[in-house]
C-alpha cells in the first residue's frame, strides 16, 4: 500500500507517544503510574488505528 507523507507523519507521531508510554511503564514497573501508562498506550494504539483508517478513507493518494 502506497501512503502519503501525512500518513507517515501521523503514524510516526503516534508511535513515538506509544513508545514513551511503554518505556515509562517498563521503567516504573509495578507502580500505579506504570499501570496507567500501559493502559494509555493501549488506548493510544486504538486511536492511532482509527485515525489512520479515517485518513486512508479520505486521502486520494492513500486510498
Amino acid at each position: 500500500m502506497k501512503t502519503c507523507h501525512q500518513f507517515v507523519a501521523v503514524r510516526a507521531e503516534y508511535e513515538r507517544e506509544i513508545g514513551f508510554m511503554l518505556a515509562h511503564s517498563q521503567r516504573y514497573q509495578g507502580s500505579p503510574a506504570a499501570k496507567t501508562s500501559a493502559k494509555q498506550a493501549a488506548s493510544t494504539k486504538q486511536r492511532m488505528a482509527r485515525a489512520l483508517n479515517s485518513h486512508v478513507g479520505r486521502c486520494p493518494e492513500c486510498g
